[in-house]
């Protein structure tokens, strides 16, 4: 029958919606979440931050610039799939090299359009993030009860550590700049500043971002020790963004950032996974969101300016603002809810932010971020 569906998403509470699938054939099961961005669902797909998860895009021009190989965030897809309300179209963008659904298929990664992804975001939004099991088949045979039960069965995103599953294998250099026109990247030869990074799922744009403001960057996988990032001689640190449980990961990561921190002046900058990372190091606690936020178009209020920025945001935990110790401050809050955005030691230039500044995807607002960490590290010289 030409209207049977091809593929289908059964959530943990019974819910099954049906739909048109693309991409790879098979099976998966995650937490899933929605991301309201109107551009990047490369950049998306590819951000290690959402491994374990299956995105829900309510933007429904999806597939529609097709992808290439610069606007990887990472070699793959990471995030586990995706639900989309409009089948993609042919690319029609001077950028493009493939289509979105063979990029998927030949990465693995399923996904499902046809969907009523207004109907699914209100859902996450009232009950939290739910969790999920999709599947694909051309045929069209779905054995529903077992797909609902894979999802029952999913352990869910809390105590996990999936900062492991992500990071590099072995330390590398990076001098890939941001993207210009009309030369594309640019490699940075006149670097002033010697950063250590560690990866906990680093997306590339953040070391380019990194690159552009002046850093000649070394990258750390995740269970780095503060004595192999002190043997680099780092004129400063930073924490990278990553997916999972903080808590988790904070096991190995916790005591890294608590020695650098003790044993040196030097400037430490956290984004998303790296910000909590931080938090932890210093005494806070860390809870897991209802939803999270994910999208390009978040206000966040830096308490010390008054001014708001619209940042992209990428994150499901979230740290508790009330177990800030005495000596960190609260600098920035999220206006959609209150969340805490960032934090500062006092008289260090120590701080870090939940929101992603390199904005891939997402507004500029932020950049000047990169900017402040390299004059920390510029006024130590």
């Amino acid at each position: 029958m030409a209207d049977r569906p091809t593929a289908c998403l059964a959530l943990a509470d019974g819910t099954v919606f049906y739909g048109r699938g693309f991409g790879a054939t098979g099976q998966t099961r995650a937490e899933l979440c929605f991301n309201t961005a109107m551009t990047g669902y490369q950049e998306i797909m590819t951000d290690p931050s959402y491994a374990g998860q299956i995105v829900t895009f309510t933007f429904p021009h999806i597939g529609n610039v097709g992808v290439n190989p610069e606007d990887d965030e990472t070699n793959d897809p990471v995030a586990e799939g995706m639900v989309v309300k409009w089948d993609p179209t042919e690319p029609s963008n001077w950028r493009a090299t493939e289509n979105l659904s063979e990029w998927l298929a030949k990465r693995g990664r399923i996904a499902i359009g046809g969907i009523d992804t207004r109907r699914l975001t209100r859902a996450i939004r009232l009950q939290g993030a739910p969790h999920a099991a999709l599947a694909h088949d051309p045929e069209g045979n779905f054995d529903t009860d077992a797909l609902i039960a894979s999802a029952r069965a999913f352990p869910g995103l809390e105590g996990l550590d999936l900062a492991l599953d992500v990071t590099c294998a072995q330390s590398y250099r990076w001098d890939e700049m941001r993207w210009a026109w009309p030369a594309g990247y640019s490699r940075q030869t006149e670097a002033r500043h010697k950063v250590v990074a560690l990866d906990f799922g680093a997306k590339r744009n953040i070391l380019r971002c990194l690159a552009s403001a002046g850093c000649d960057v070394t990258v750390l996988p995740a269970t780095a020790t503060a004595d192999e990032v002190l043997a680099h001689q780092p004129d400063g640190v930073f924490l990278s963004n990553g997916p999972g449980d903080p808590a988790a990961t904070g096991a190995y990561a916790v005591p890294m950032i608590q020695k650098v921190l003790s044993e040196t002046q030097l400037p430490v900058f956290g984004i998303c996974l790296g910000h909590q990372m931080l938090a932890l190091a210093l005494g806070a606690r860390t809870i897991k969101m209802s939803h999270g936020h994910h999208g390009a178009n978040h206000p966040v209020k830096d308490l010390e300016t008054g001014k708001v920025e619209i940042t992209s945001m990428n994150h499901g935990f979230t740290v508790d603002s009330q177990t800030l110790p005495e000596g960190v401050k609260e600098t920035h809050v999220s206006l959609f809810d209150g969340s805490n955005c960032g934090i500062a030691m006092k008289g260090r230039p120590v701080y870090s932010v939940q929101y992603h500044p390199e904005a891939s995807p997402g507004p500029m607002d932020s950049y000047y971020l990169f900017e402040r960490f390299a004059a920390a590290m510029a006024a130590r010289a």
